[in-house]
């Protein structure tokens, strides 16, 4: 397996966090390394269904946030990654605080990419648990100043550069 660019790295959480989806839900990509990625989110009221407690498409946005990172650094530099199934457990609820989703990359493939993610809050509470099957799209990457592989790699095969 190649290994990231460390260049690239930062200037990935730089553009993914200054994306309009993640700020719009204040969420922020804190760390991406090879099969894992960590996002936060500090809930804030418009995090909030009218119970109080955070909505489930929030938990469900980390956990399918989180396993996309954590399978991103698999995948061929001009590929992108699309969600194709999002499995999720709600195991507690959670109205305030921050909210830490941890994405790991069970299998990845050349056409489908398997990760899994757990959302706690600050105190370490399991709060979600999900799996993700992920559809790898060559020629949907995204370009950045910087290599994504140090060696020039691009994983699976040259061809796929568009």
């Amino acid at each position: 397996m190649p290994k990231p660019n460390e260049a690239y790295l930062q200037e990935l959480l730089e553009a993914v966090n200054n994306s309009p989806f993640l700020k719009h839900l204040f969420m922020r990509l804190e760390s991406i390394s090879l099969d894992n990625a960590t996002v936060l989110l500090v809930i804030s009221e418009c995090h909030l269904q009218p119970f109080q407690i955070v909505h489930g498409g929030v938990l469900a946005t980390l956990i399918d946030t989180a396993t996309f990172w954590a399978s991103f650094l698999r995948i061929p530099e001009n590929a992108g990654l699309v969600n194709i199934d999002l499995k999720l457990n709600y195991l507690k609820t959670a109205s305030n605080g921050i909210l830490n989703a941890n994405g790991h990359c069970i299998k990845a493939g050349r056409t489908l990419s398997y990760a899994e993610a757990t959302v706690k809050n600050e105190n370490g509470e399991l709060m979600a648990h999900g799996t993700s099957t992920l559809l790898i799209l060559p020629g949907k990457g995204i370009r950045l100043k910087s290599r994504k592989f140090l060696d020039g790699e691009h994983h699976l095969t040259d061809e796929l550069i568009l």
